[in-house]
């Protein structure tokens, strides 16, 4: 599998603001031309843009290629940088295919028109809670929001079900973040949808207040907590529930949110084809695979995700998906993720 050079990318939060102007421009591809008609071509490789980390999706694409016979360019940068290049390239774009960490970015490129509809028997084989509603992408994994603890010095009874009370002031100190990354924007975004811009910035507020410690993603979370560095961090379940250690014998331990509540929210991974290549003969196959119980089973077994696809085992260690309680969000609305990125400016927390 040969990877691209990413090239320059914009940082994250310039790329986030450019989502909503970026998008207007985009305009229908001429007949006959584009990526579809070079993803057809046995001889063209097909071109996916990953805001997953390669070390986790590198191996479930080879595997792809070993299936298809076909071959997969791919590159790799963060989820935000590449919707935002996405929304610049338009119709230019060489991308195919647009693996994203979440849903929100998935809406942003939906919303400009930059996704093609995919086919019904495919979006059916994901339960509409956890996709999109108007069949623009279909969603791979459940993702779910937690807070991880340090069991040496709190119970799982000491630490709240409802994130928001971690702007208590006796959490100061305490809390571990990371603002710039985009499975902790969308969670504020889905504050701001389901709560309110006003409770979403009196939380981001009290973070700040609180001298939350701020750190690069989820994994140097989980190390802060596991050394005792931090007492609490705000994580995906699966970068815990798939550590190379057990992570029952961990120092860090989950706690999961109240059931209903944003705090239980349960975002997902997502695949996108771009409008260029709806005919994509490649790309649909792509999509296809992914939603197979091969690479579901993958996710479950290797990351640790929530599989989407009924039949599937989900993944060790953590409750059942259909146990966490989810609350009722659209999660295309978490598409705002600019409006996200000016108020973690505002509080000052980017």
């Amino acid at each position: 599998m040969r990877s691209l050079r990413p090239g320059l990318l914009a940082a994250a939060v310039g790329s986030l603001l450019l989502l909503s102007a970026c998008g207007d421009d985009a305009e229908p591809a001429a007949e006959g031309t584009g990526a579809a008609e070079a993803a057809d071509d046995a001889d063209e490789p097909l071109v996916v843009y990953s805001g997953r980390d390669e070390e986790l999706v590198g191996p479930l694409l080879e595997q792809f290629e070993d299936a298809s016979g076909r071959t997969v360019d791919v590159r790799y940068a963060g989820t935000t940088e590449l919707a935002a290049q996405l929304l610049e390239e338009g119709e230019q774009t060489p991308a195919d295919v647009f693996l994203s960490q979440d849903a929100g970015a998935l809406g942003a490129l939906a919303s400009a028109g930059r996704l093609a509809t995919l086919p019904e028997e495919v979006t059916s084989a994901v339960a509409p809670e956890y996709s999109s509603r108007d069949g623009s992408w279909v969603a791979l994994t459940g993702r779910a929001r937690v807070v991880a603890y340090d069991s040496q010095t709190y119970t799982e009874a000491d630490v709240p079900g409802d994130v928001q009370a971690l702007a208590d002031p006796r959490w100061r100190g305490q809390v571990a973040i990371a603002p710039t990354n985009a499975s902790f924007q969308s969670f504020v975004t889905a504050l701001r949808v389901s709560e309110g811009e006003e409770a979403a910035r009196a939380w981001l507020e009290g973070l700040v207040a609180n001298e939350a410690q701020i750190h690069s993603g989820n994994g140097a979370i989980l190390e802060a907590v596991n050394t005792g560095a931090a007492g609490l961090g705000l994580i995906n379940h699966y970068y815990w529930a798939g550590h190379e250690s057990d992570p029952a014998q961990l120092r860090v331990q989950l706690k999961f949110g109240d059931p209903g509540s944003v705090s239980a929210l349960v975002n997902t991974s997502g695949v996108g084809v771009l409008a260029e290549a709806g005919g994509s003969e490649a790309a649909l196959e792509l999509v296809d695979f992914l939603l197979s119980e091969q690479a579901q089973t993958y996710f479950a077994e290797e990351t640790a995700e929530y599989p989407l696809v009924d039949g599937v085992t989900g993944p060790q260690g953590v409750p059942a998906l259909a146990d966490l309680g989810a609350p009722d969000l659209d999660l295309s609305q978490l598409e705002s993720l600019e409006d996200t990125v000016g108020l973690l400016t505002e509080v000052g927390l980017l």
